[in-house]
């Protein structure tokens, strides 16, 4: 340094030690500049995962929506398959009252049967009532044997339904098979403990 005119012998020493001051001002300002630098791409790499983060939830409420949807579509088909049943069995507790009636009316008439054992004298008499009963019969047993078809075609129908309640059922096990592997690739990438 120059002062008054004169050369100070420590003029050398300053522009060394700022040579050095500079040096350190730049090794400093690199730290800081590529500490930023490490913020900033870390502040990205977080923004990048919360994206993410965000996706996947979104993938995971979509799919427990359509989860929900199709449960509740399967469950409107089985309502509908348990009151077609309900109208079966009513069918068939319809006709399980007219056998009871036509069998009511069959054991009428076989106690007139009976009688025909206490009454021998009026034997001719009464052979012709059994056969007016037997003909009185006929058309009861053919009843008899509709009903006993119907409640064939009954049966047969509810057997159909519980077929179509049993394919519905496999489906929607299908169904959430299907739908729960998002929910098992989850547990793949972030496993729980």
């Amino acid at each position: 340094m120059v002062e008054g005119g004169k050369t100070t012998a420590g003029a050398g020493d300053d522009s060394i030690s700022e040579e050095r001051f500079l040096r350190a001002a730049r090794q400093f300002e690199a730290i800081i500049v590529s500490q930023i630098e490490v913020k900033r791409r870390l502040g990205a790499d977080i923004k990048n995962a919360i994206r993410v983060g965000m996706v996947v939830l979104g993938l995971i409420a979509v799919s427990i929506l359509i989860l929900l949807l199709s449960l509740s579509s399967q469950i409107n088909r089985i309502t509908s398959v348990v009151k077609d049943m309900n109208g079966n069995v009513t069918l068939i507790n319809e006709q399980m009252g007219q056998m009871s009636a036509s069998i009511d009316s069959m054991v009428k008439r076989v106690a007139l049967l009976e009688l025909i054992d206490q009454q021998t004298g009026t034997m001719d008499r009464e052979m012709v009532n059994i056969t007016q009963d037997i003909i009185k019969m006929q058309p009861i047993l053919k009843d008899i044997a509709d009903n006993v078809a119907l409640m064939r075609d009954s049966v047969s129908s509810l057997s159909a339904s519980i077929s179509v309640m049993d394919t519905e059922v496999q489906l929607m096990s299908q169904d959430m098979h299907r739908m729960a592997k998002p929910a098992r690739s989850m547990q793949k990438m972030f496993p729980f403990p």
